[in-house]
């Protein structure tokens, strides 16, 4: 079978919003369904294209002229080639009435373990997709990666459960999903969730994360500023790209800037500030101020709700660190949450 055969044959498959394009670049399905359509503004998928066009292999070496190895080890599982099957959902809303989930997930997980790749497979709020998913993957020996929305704890727990009976090889969760509004007033809702309530710090091997939180004194701030990984907020972020951290102590400001071989910042989109200025006064007068709230301290911030730039003993807001960039030897990585969460 041709390429053009299979377009041709796929246009009788699906619709009425995907269109079986000779180059998917998500010009022509803009607005109208998730992945190459694109959320938002409609304009995802298209950039990334156009980045893809920028890519190139340039073969500079020399070597000897044998059969390519094209074979890819994935968590155990060699593959034929690093290719995998993304994960589609609600295939009969977005992608036409031929195939269910269901069907779609048992035809998908079959022929991607046929050709020697893998399948993520989808969910939705219909537990059936999930649990045919699982029977899709357990009568391929495991051979995919079923894909958990980020549902409220229980559900996800039960489709854990679910999932981890048919021994795949690894389990995904498009947390990008926790943005999508359609999705929070579903039943079961989605959403963010934080670390405490995914339970990160209680799975991680222990004498390996370090949290003062969770473990209080020096030796746990000590540890902590020489961990391989730091994982920290922000108080506010300019829209030209500027991090303000407000500390009273001043360890994790201190982790912004050395230590580490790399820094995790996540942050609320409702944190964004116009310019310098309005993140700055947003760090002092709402980000410092809802922090201190949390104490059994008397600052003055704490009494009118406005910096002082005081000098009592409690303060805690001793310290303020701007990132205009990564410091230099240390990876950071920003992470944007699309809720208002957080102070």
């Amino acid at each position: 079978m041709t390429y053009q055969e299979i377009l041709d044959h796929s246009r009788t498959q699906i619709g009425p919003y995907c269109k079986s394009c000779k180059i998917c670049n998500g010009l022509t399905c803009k607005s109208t369904i998730p992945g190459p359509g694109a959320k938002g503004l409609g304009t995802g998928f298209i950039r990334n294209y156009q980045k893809w066009q920028e890519l190139c292999v340039n073969m500079d070496t020399i070597c000897e002229n044998g059969p390519a190895d094209t074979t890819f080890d994935f968590f155990g599982h060699r593959l034929a080639l690093p290719v995998m099957a993304g994960p589609v959902g609600a295939m009969q809303l977005h992608y036409g009435d031929r195939y269910n989930d269901m069907e779609y997930n048992d035809l998908l997980v079959a022929a991607c373990a046929k050709a020697g790749i893998l399948a993520f497979t989808g969910d939705g709020t219909n537990p059936a997709v999930m649990e045919g998913a699982a029977d899709a993957l357990k009568a391929n020996n495991g051979c995919g990666v079923p894909t958990v929305k980020p549902w409220n704890l229980d559900t996800i727990r039960q489709k854990m459960d679910l999932v981890k009976a048919a021994d795949p090889c690894a389990i995904a969760m498009d947390i990008d999903a926790a943005g999508l509004p359609f999705l929070k007033g579903l039943t079961p809702p989605a959403g963010s969730k934080t670390v405490d309530q995914i339970g990160l710090f209680d799975k991680l091997e222990e004498g390996k994360a370090f949290w003062h939180w969770k473990v209080p004194g020096d030796a746990t701030y000590a540890a902590a500023a020489t961990a391989d990984a730091y994982v920290s907020g922000a108080n506010a972020i300019s829209e030209d790209g500027e991090i303000f951290s407000i500390d009273g102590r001043g360890n994790r400001v201190a982790s912004q800037l050395f230590g580490h071989k790399k820094v995790y910042i996540v942050s609320s989109v409702s944190k964004i500030c116009p310019d310098f200025d309005s993140a700055l006064y947003r760090a002092r007068n709402t980000a410092a101020v809802e922090n201190v709230k949390r104490f059994p301290y008397e600052t003055p911030c704490k009494i009118d709700g406005k910096c002082h730039d005081c000098r009592s003993p409690q303060r805690v807001c001793n310290a303020l660190v701007v990132l205009w960039g990564p410091m230099m030897g240390m990876e950071t990585e920003v992470v944007l949450i699309d809720e208002e969460l957080g102070m």
